[in-house]
């Protein structure tokens, strides 16, 4: 009887491990990739599943159209093609916010 009860154990021991170590990650990352999905918006910085980077110029419930950078060419996608925003970096910014936040610190230091 103890053979018997050590093995169900041993069984629901692991599908705990699975459940905690596989299966509800995966979930919580669709869970946020969907929800990512949801609040596109045009005027988004995109990367596509097949490394392609653009901007969002249109979205509808299932696609979206991305407009390349470099060609100003327009792509039609199926929306579950984009697999994240790209954040823009300090690179990025234009130069009259840089110089607005360091001339607000040049002026704190002249009074």
């Amino acid at each position: 009887m103890t053979g018997q009860y050590s093995s169900i154990i041993f069984m629901v021991a692991m599908f705990a491990i699975f459940y905690f170590m596989l299966i509800r990650p995966q979930r919580k990352r669709d869970k946020e990739i969907k929800e990512m999905r949801a609040a596109l918006k045009r005027g988004d910085e995109v990367v596509t599943i097949g490394g392609i980077y653009g901007k969002i110029i249109k979205v509808n419930e299932e696609v979206v159209v991305v407009e390349l950078d470099h060609a100003k060419q327009r792509l039609k996608m199926a929306k579950w093609s984009i697999r994240e925003l790209v954040e823009p970096s300090a690179e990025e910014i234009e130069p009259k916010e840089l110089d607005n936040e360091s001339g607000s610190d040049e002026e704190n230091k002249e009074d």
